[in-house]
């Protein structure tokens, strides 16, 4: 994977919780520090987010997206 962001978080999922169309995944990158972020739940599919998952935070400007490899 390649990404122009610099500010990239490996760790693991820890939450995901969907709603009606938005869901919020929260990923643990160090012990004790947890990312929160808000995506789509068609994201979620599409990236095959599960509890256990390796994932990444990438963090641009105001904005945390989640990446996989």
């Amino acid at each position: 994977m390649k990404i122009s962001a610099r500010n990239t978080l490996k760790g693991k999922v820890v939450s995901v919780e969907k709603g009606a169309t938005t869901a919020h995944v929260k990923i643990e990158v160090a012990d004790g520090t947890i990312i929160t972020s808000s995506i789509t739940n068609e994201a979620v599919d599409s990236l095959g987010l599960t509890v256990g998952a390796q994932a990444y935070a990438v963090v641009k400007a105001s904005d945390v997206m989640i990446a996989v490899d």
